[in-house]
């Protein structure tokens, strides 16, 4: 099943806990390296506007890359971006991500072939659950306590990759989300946390949670 009804609530619980955001918490600082708040604000809104250029073109049978340097300066857009008011920051990311969602309620065939992950315009959706909910952990406007229970045995098959072959790690599905992603410790895991390895697929920068 395709979770676009999960990436919509995901959507709104982010904009609801953003709803108190003030200038001043804009410019906070986060646990990812060197970035504020707004930084993390302005890379999921305009990783939701690469999405929805992506699916677009799609829709037209253009495969285009998420992030084409000729065009979008991806590191560039974020840090142009970041000291936004929150205001401003709060209606971006409602934008584009209202975007998206109308985007994806056209698609007809999921499997329809992207320039992205896998080649397949699904993974999108999954790029985007994933990134709007551990991101909203880095924004203190959720915490793993409030991922659903689909949205984490995702995490969990996605992320299970960062371990070693021969580690052996239990627990429940949400505290494994959420020391997977680096978002807890472990506490309350059963076996010896290793050190986990690269994001798959590459994680070259801080911002990436896809």
């Amino acid at each position: 099943m395709i979770p676009t009804a999960g990436v919509a609530d995901a959507h709104r619980h982010l904009l609801r806990a953003l709803g108190g955001l003030t200038d001043a918490d804009v410019g906070a600082p986060t646990a990812l390296p060197g970035w504020t708040r707004g930084h993390v604000l302005a890379h999921v809104t305009d990783a939701g506007r690469a999405l929805a250029d992506l699916v677009e073109h799609a829709g037209r049978g253009v495969l285009i890359p998420l992030y084409d340097p000729a065009t979008h300066d991806r590191d560039g857009i974020i840090e142009a971006t970041a000291d936004r008011t929150a205001d401003e920051h709060r209606n971006a990311l409602r934008e584009h991500s209202e975007r998206l969602e109308v985007a994806w309620s056209r698609v007809a065939d999921w499997d329809q072939p992207v320039n992205y992950r896998d080649g397949k315009l699904s993974s999108t959706v999954f790029a985007r659950w994933r990134e709007v909910w551990i991101h909203a952990v880095d924004v203190g406007a959720a915490t793993p306590a409030d991922w659903p229970g689909d949205f984490c045995e995702h995490a969990v098959d996605f992320l299970k990759e960062r371990l070693p072959h021969d580690a052996i790690v239990t627990g429940p599905p949400r505290a494994l989300a959420a020391w997977l992603s680096g978002r807890d410790t472990g506490d309350g895991l059963t076996g010896d946390l290793p050190e986990l390895g690269p994001w798959p697929g590459g994680r070259p920068r801080s911002g990436d949670a896809r």
